[in-house]
């Protein structure tokens, strides 16, 4: 830890309180600090880009795609409907409460810490600080350490881009996240492992500090005896393998039905080698595990399973080629969540033993499901609990910013993107405005045997 860092810390975070009570952050600041940040992220795509790759190899096109291209995306979705959110909604007042009105309003939360994943670490850290800033909230940002070459680069440009007075980044690894959550926050965001979010629901609870936590689990793909085969294999190894595999939403085992199993398999195979080529390993659009730790872990999980497909692997440049394995429910793959390009397939004949499985489990935070018939497709939404659910289709549900975005039971709580990234850096606030022309008797004591009649027709 770098000495002085608490005493550092305590004088940012009271810098901010100061001016939190002084600074106007009504419309016209919360989009001039979503336009600097849309601006950091053009102006700074190359730096962005070298910084995605000396971490983990990502390549140019899935730094557009699932990095700056979704934040910028979101930003500009923000500006198009922020006005219209930060208007009081009015609701219908009762017969009790005339001569009334009703609304909702929408306060900032006030300081907000918003703590990122290294897996996607301009996406997972920035798209969530839209949220806060199209709340009016001051943002602290700790980028995780583990991307350091990224989470070195936000913490030059941010001070750069936004408002230095409510926005601040702090950088460090367990020990300085411990010390941050000693302080008060209004509200904390954070994106990660179920373990470490455990860990900040605890400290959180203990100032009663709200919590959004987007975490992870077993997200399972689905495939039924009507699927479409060559489509479905496709979607999932571009779902499975993009980012190698590190991804939170990235379907984590397969369950296929028998009858279709062996086409499956083939078109899988055939896809992997037309997305990546032969030679895998020198392929610019293919990840690299993100440190020799994750590599080991990884390596480890192909134990009790049989190589179907791949299961090369090279540490000193933490290399793991896209990896098909037949896997029994007891195998050490689906131990634990995956997070890497190794993907177990499990044969199942029932679409109720199929449900059965899933629900077996802790709810993911997403599920797929491919096949045609509306009746099948119903039942597994019906009968299975996921944060989100793609059908004939991986990841694209977390895409839309008209959908919330997050996990339900141990794969999270709360949601965000567009709209609901709005409401969760927001508190709803009942307001009700009565007038004093008409003051009804009615509630005021003495309570007589009439008033009673009264009130229990009008409640």
């Amino acid at each position: 830890m770098k000495p002085g860092f608490e005493a550092e810390l305590n004088q940012t975070y009271a810098a901010i309180r100061k001016s939190l009570k002084t600074s106007p952050r009504g419309y016209e600041w919360r989009r001039q600090q979503l336009l600097a940040l849309k601006l950091l992220l053009v102006e700074n795509e190359k730096s962005i880009n070298d910084a995605l790759w000396a971490d983990f190899h990502k390549g140019a096109f899935e730094a557009a795609a699932t990095e700056q291209g979704i934040v910028i995306s979101e930003i500009d979705f923000v500006l198009e409907n922020l006005e219209t959110w930060m208007e009081p909604i009015s609701v219908s007042t009762p017969l009790f409460n005339q001569i009334g009105t009703s609304e909702i309003r929408h306060d900032p939360f006030g300081v907000t810490l918003v703590i990122g994943a290294w897996n996607y670490p301009i996406n997972l850290l920035l798209a969530p600080v839209v949220g806060a800033l199209s709340g009016g909230n001051a943002v602290i940002l700790k980028p995780s350490e583990i991307s350091a070459n990224v989470a070195k680069l936000i913490g030059e440009l941010i001070p750069k881009y936004l408002d230095k007075n409510l926005i601040a980044v702090v950088q460090g690894g367990p020990d300085e996240t411990e010390i941050l959550l000693k302080l008060k926050f209004d509200l904390i965001f954070f994106t990660g492992s179920g373990k470490v979010g455990t860990i900040v629901a605890e400290k959180a609870a203990k100032s009663l500090t709200p919590t959004i936590l987007e975490l992870g689990g077993k997200s399972p793909a689905l495939v039924l005896a009507d699927a479409d085969i060559k489509v479905t294999a496709k979607r999932l190894v571009w779902g499975k393998f993009m980012n190698a595999g590190q991804t939170c939403v990235a379907p984590d085992y397969l369950l296929v039905q028998p009858s279709v199993k062996k086409e499956l398999l083939s078109e899988m195979i055939a896809c992997i080698q037309e997305f990546y080529g032969e030679q895998i390993q020198e392929n610019k659009d293919y990840c690299r595990i993100i440190n020799e730790r994750n590599f080991d872990r990884l390596v480890g999980l192909l134990e009790g399973s049989k190589i179907l497909f791949g299961g090369k692997s090279d540490r000193a440049s933490r290399f793991i080629s896209p990896t098909l394995l037949e896997s029994k429910p007891e195998s050490k793959a689906m131990s634990e969540e995956i997070f890497g390009p190794i993907l177990p397939i499990l044969e199942i004949s029932e679409l109720s033993q199929m449900i059965e499985f899933v629900n077996e489990r802790p709810k993911p935070l997403a599920l797929y499901v491919f096949g045609h018939d509306l009746g099948n497709i119903d039942r597994v939404l019906e009968e299975t609990s996921s944060g989100g659910v793609s059908v004939n289709d991986v990841i694209m549900h977390m895409a839309s910013p008209n959908l919330p975005f997050g996990g339900v039971g141990a794969s999270g709580m709360g949601n965000y993107h567009g709209e609901y990234s709005f409401r969760a850096f927001t508190h709803e606030k009942s307001v009700l405005k009565k007038s004093t022309l008409i003051d009804v008797p009615l509630r005021y004591a003495p309570y007589t045997d009439s008033k009673i009649k009264w009130i229990k027709r009008l409640i």
